[in-house]
Formats: C-alpha cells, sequence, structure tokens
C-alpha cells in the first residue's frame, strides 16, 4: 500500500485536470491516428525516420499513447502514465526534431516542435505534481490512508 500511496499521492489542485486532458487527448489522438494513418503516420513514418523494427514499434507506440492519454484523461495512475509518455514524446523529439534542427534551422524547428515541447513539459508537469484532486488516483489516495 505504501508504494500505491506515493504513485497516486497528489495535493496538486483542482485545475490540474485541464493539464491531463489537454496531455491526455493530444496523446489519446496521436496514438489513434498512427493506426487509422500507419502509412503517414504509423508504420511509414517509423520507416521513413529510420526507427528499427518499424513494424513493432509503430504499433507499440501507438498503444502506449492510447493507454497513456486515456490514464491520464481519467487521472489513473498518471504518475507511471507520465513516465512512459515522457520517455515516449522524448523519442520523438531526437529522431525527428533534432535532425531538422540541422537540416531547417532553429525557427523552422521551433515552430514545427512546439506541440512536442509542450508534451513534454505536460507531461513532467503531471510526474512531479500528480494527478490532482479531480481524480481516480485522489480517490485511491484516500483509501490508501
Amino acid at each position: 500500500m505504501k508504494l500505491l500511496h506515493k504513485i497516486v499521492h497528489t495535493s496538486a489542485p483542482q485545475a490540474t485536470v485541464l493539464v491531463r486532458l489537454l496531455v491526455g487527448c493530444v496523446f489519446l489522438s496521436e496514438g489513434i491516428q498512427k493506426f487509422l494513418f500507419p502509412q503517414a503516420l504509423g508504420v511509414g513514418r517509423f520507416v521513413k525516420i529510420g526507427i528499427p523494427a518499424p513494424q513493432f514499434f509503430a504499433p507499440f507506440v501507438g498503444v502506449v499513447e492510447i493507454v497513456g492519454g486515456l490514464l491520464l484523461i481519467v487521472g489513473l495512475l498518471t504518475r507511471l502514465a507520465a513516465i512512459a509518455l515522457t520517455i515516449n514524446i522524448s523519442v520523438a523529439i531526437l529522431t525527428t526534431k533534432l535532425p531538422m534542427l540541422a537540416k531547417a534551422g532553429f525557427w523552422a524547428t521551433a515552430r514545427e516542435a512546439r506541440v512536442d515541447f509542450c508534451m513534454l513539459l505536460g507531461s513532467i508537469f503531471l510526474l512531479i505534481v500528480g494527478a490532482g484532486s479531480l481524480s481516480v488516483d485522489r480517490r485511491l489516495d484516500s483509501n490508501t490512508e
């Protein structure tokens, strides 16, 4: 119970739900689109950017984004979901935005990376503060006290 308490405990304000919804909905949408548009956003994109084993990693990343996004939206195991999504978006930035920086320069990359950096910072924020009081985590936490 002590580990669960550390994972779900939150003293963040109710407004944290807005960050959860923002980050969760974007990841959920991106994950679904990897399956709806596999050539442009799934396996085909992973092949184009040189991700190894794209037939495995594209669906894997899609599932991580869908499950992680849903967990954030409801506020369940928010910190664990935020860890997975922070890793996910960090890899996305390293494999797509850093090469772009060398080719297109700072301003073009900054424009293309704006959503990625918002998702990274939003995920890190949720990792630090937890789900907030309007969440399943808060209800779980009150049961472990």
